[in-house]
């Protein structure tokens, strides 16, 4: 995974081949359309008044793609409240040339509240990620052995090996939250992806290209989509190890149901006309159609669950609009 992701020149990520939407190889939320950006908006709002309204509101995002997100973030903060807008900075978290100059191209507009950096930096505010921990390099443990590649004639295929007594299947994801942790000073992770906790977890790979699962992570290598779900309790885990607290989990239906409740009372920006008006739910066909994509959970409602993490936020305060009906917020 490492190599076929992220390989500089021939990394499915890394060289710019990605592609996602209908034209693409998978959908993501945020190909679906503007609205989910809007409704992370609202939320990352509602924290940055629970912040006391700081100036220098930092909005970290990490695996960004073409800065889409950002852009119907920033697009909807303007519109929706000055104020937050006026205080709202945002940083992309982007190793590669490409899709930093992608990003570029897709923000211009807004040049000014941006900067780009190859490592995390130390911030106030949020952090941001979709479907980043899923493409994270892991093992293939099951019981007492693990999978690795080895080489059979000319051709990549599994080895199999007795398993030693370290059994983290994603370093990488758990090295991860180590450096979100000790780089978040004040505020929230939020991080969007799917997966299992504890013994649901099964750890499988999917291998996906122009929509369809393809049979071996060794098939089209660097020119298709490589994941394994994630194992949140493990990334739960070493998130308290390293200071944070668990702040919610839900699904992503019950997610964006909370924010929507709780668009115009208070809590979150109110909506700006056009697709939402005044009502926490769109009006438009179009965003209608995008808002049953995002919750419906034959679509992408149950398939994603959404994770929170804070720290040093008052342990009395209210859970954030997300988990507004989530089951026990605090206590994963």
């Amino acid at each position: 995974m490492q190599q076929a992701l992220y390989h500089p020149e021939h990394g499915y990520y890394s060289s710019g081949r990605c592609a996602i939407g209908r034209n693409g190889d998978y959908f993501t939320n945020v190909s679906v359309g503007p609205l989910f950006g809007q409704l992370l908006c609202a939320q990352f709002a509602e924290i940055w008044k629970q912040l006391g309204k700081i100036d220098d509101f930092i909005v970290v995002e990490q695996g960004a793609h073409d800065g889409q997100f950002a852009h119907d973030v920033l697009e909807f903060a303007k519109k929706s409240e000055p104020e937050f807008f006026a205080s709202l900075r945002y940083r992309i978290v982007e190793p590669f040339p490409i899709l930093q100059e992608r990003q570029q191209r897709t923000l211009e507009r807004f040049r000014h509240k941006i900067e780009w950096l190859d490592s995390l930096q130390p911030f106030v505010g949020v952090h941001f990620s979709n479907e980043l921990l899923d493409a994270m390099p892991v093992r293939l443990i099951s019981e007492d052995t693990e999978k690795f590649v080895g080489l059979k004639g000319n051709d990549f295929a599994f080895v199999e090996r007795p398993t030693d007594r370290d059994r983290n299947f994603s370093q990488a994801a758990l090295d991860w939250i180590d450096d979100v942790a000790a780089n978040l000073q004040r505020g929230y992770v939020i991080a969007i992806d799917y997966g299992r906790l504890g013994e649901e977890f099964q750890g499988s790979v999917q291998v996906r290209a122009q929509h369809r699962n393809l049979d071996s992570p060794f098939d089209q290598i660097g020119h298709a989509d490589i994941t394994m779900q994630v194992g949140w309790s493990s990334i739960i885990e070493r998130a308290q190890t390293s200071g944070l607290r668990v702040a919610g989990f839900t699904d992503q239906h019950h997610f964006l149901t909370g924010i929507i409740s709780e668009f115009g009372r208070g809590g979150s920006p109110e909506p700006p006309g056009g697709d939402c008006g005044q009502s926490p739910l769109p009006h438009s066909p179009k965003a209608k159609r995008e808002l049953q994509t995002l919750l419906h959970p034959e679509m992408l409602g149950r398939a994603f669950q959404v994770l929170a993490l804070e720290k040093k936020i008052d342990p009395g305060a209210p859970p954030l609009a997300g988990f507004k009906f989530a089951r026990e917020p605090r206590d994963v």
